[in-house]
């Protein structure tokens, strides 16, 4: 039998609570999200980086570019101009290759894209870093530059291959090996130790086929060629003598505000003592001991 009297007050609409609760997820789920990629500031900035937050790839602004010039660069005069005039030919809008860098350690390899970022990004050349392990977003990245009108140097330092991996498919689809026509306004520009990129293994070699004085390589061999074969320019860097290293040490000590006479018996001394305890004579290495060579100097006139 029905009650009499004042009714009770309306309850919450049907579902309200249920999806108040689904709101409240969603949100602390939108905060462990990736951001949405952001739109280049293509005028504001010359170098970018490459990055993924899990299914997202976008491109990440470097404020701070190395201010480094070609002019600084001693001791790969014949590699300095090389790449500097495909550099220009490129920059120009003219045909330009791609470029392979390698050889010996801390010689100056990615110096030199650094340098050219520095001296031609005010005539439209940008850089964008990607990493080896992200080769495979490469179309992706050629889709957002294609269109437009600056020059885009996409840059891998240390680049080399295993068996296992696969990114190298998808550089070779850029170098020049897919049926989509290549981007005109992107230049490749790779690093490696290893001037073919993947390991020379002995076991490739019994792949080897003699034909009378003929020598034929085996199926792995050509592969790996064929992915280096695909840069139009290779520069190979070695190890350099004493002199120029020398001259580079003195060069960044005079830069940071330590300069030393080039017969000053005490820096050339402290200099290839350096070098003999890195096993290494090189523009890095120069660099680094330039480094603490001011460091030193600078303490004594605390």
């Amino acid at each position: 039998m029905p009650t009499t009297g004042a009714e009770a007050p309306p309850g919450p609409p049907s579902g309200a609570p249920a999806e108040a609760g689904w709101r409240e997820v969603l949100a602390q789920l939108s905060a462990w999200l990736p951001a949405l990629p952001v739109a280049p500031e293509w005028e504001r900035h010359r170098a970018w980086r490459w990055v993924r937050q899990g299914a997202r790839g976008g491109l990440e602004a470097v404020p701070h570019v190395h201010g480094i010039h070609l002019a600084d660069l001693l001791g790969i005069d014949t590699q300095r101009e090389r790449f500097d005039r495909n550099m220009r030919q490129f920059v120009a809008g003219l045909p330009a290759n791609h470029v392979l860098l390698s050889g010996a350690r801390g010689c100056g390899k990615s110096s030199l894209v650094k340098a050219a970022l520095a001296d031609y990004g005010a005539q439209g050349l940008r850089g964008i870093e990607i990493d080896k392990a992200h080769l495979g977003d490469l179309p992706e990245i050629l889709t957002l530059l294609r269109p437009r009108p600056e020059r885009f140097v996409l840059f891998c330092d240390d680049l080399s291959f295993d068996a296992a991996d696969i990114g190298w498919t998808a550089l070779k689809s850029l170098l020049d090996g897919s049926l989509t026509a290549p981007a005109d306004n992107v230049l490749m520009v790779a690093t490696s130790n290893r001037r073919h990129l993947m390991p020379d293994l002995f076991r490739d070699n019994l792949e080897t086929r003699h034909s009378g004085d003929e020598i034929h390589p085996g199926e792995a061999v050509e592969e790996k060629v064929s992915l280096s074969d695909r840069f139009g320019l290779w520069l190979s860097f070695y190890a350099m003598d004493q002199d120029i290293y020398l001259a580079i040490a003195h060069q960044w000590a005079a830069a940071l505000g330590a300069p030393a006479s080039p017969d000053d018996p005490a820096f050339r001394r402290a200099a290839l003592q350096w070098a003999l305890d890195r096993s290494a004579r090189s523009g890095r290495t120069a660099w680094q001991f330039a480094r603490d060579w001011a460091g030193r100097q600078g303490l004594e006139r605390l």
